[in-house]
């Protein structure tokens, strides 16, 4: 067994039309195959013992699966109803008859399974990539998410900030040595206000 496996996890088929490949599944969760007009879409879920707990999705980042939620879904089972998606493409879900892997396209997914679900609003979790996914679903739908939690998301599609401006300018070959001749007398003042 390797390192990244969990000791508590069995293969199962997760529909029959993926009987070729394997997916891991842990103790007390549950695969579900979902299709959707132009993909289809694999959930991992626990179901709970206590009905009525509000729904949660973990989306998880790039390169994992649904897998990657099952250390942390048995330790908010009290807390919430969860189920992880594997992202078209990844873990057990096949790629979209679109071929859109781009960060709206994983988005749509997600609200397309939230909505054919009926589950929202959910507490929504995402990891790196799945942080970005999260985001958009959540700044697109927010009538679908109940709480947002990021988890070193990758928000790549963030532009620098007009303040940080300067800072960035600093790192220009010459920059910095100019600044220094051209603030050499300023007061202690001077330099907080630059600041």
């Amino acid at each position: 067994m390797s390192s990244t496996e969990l000791p508590e996890t069995r293969s199962a088929a997760a529909s029959p039309a993926s009987r070729i490949r394997t997916v891991r599944v842990a103790d007390g969760e549950e695969l579900r195959s979902v299709a959707l007009p132009g993909l289809t879409l694999t959930v991992r879920a626990r179901p709970g013992d206590r009905p009525g707990l509000p729904p949660a999705l973990y989306v998880h980042g790039l390169g994992g699966s649904s897998l990657n939620w099952s250390t942390l879904m048995p330790l908010l089972a009290d807390t919430v109803d969860g189920e992880a998606v594997d992202l078209p493409g990844f873990g057990d879900s096949p790629p979209p008859d679109d071929g859109n892997y781009s960060v709206t396209g994983h988005a749509r997914a997600v609200i397309r399974l939230l909505d054919a679900g009926g589950r929202g609003p959910v507490h929504l979790f995402g990891n790196s990539l799945g942080g970005a996914v999260a985001t958009r679903v959540a700044a697109v739908r927010p009538d679908l998410v109940r709480t947002l939690t990021l988890i070193s998301p990758a928000l790549p599609e963030l532009r620098a900030q007009r303040g940080a401006w300067p800072t960035a300018l600093l790192a220009l070959p010459g920059i910095a040595p100019l600044f220094s001749r051209l603030t050499r007398d300023w007061t202690a003042e001077q330099r907080v206000r630059g600041v």
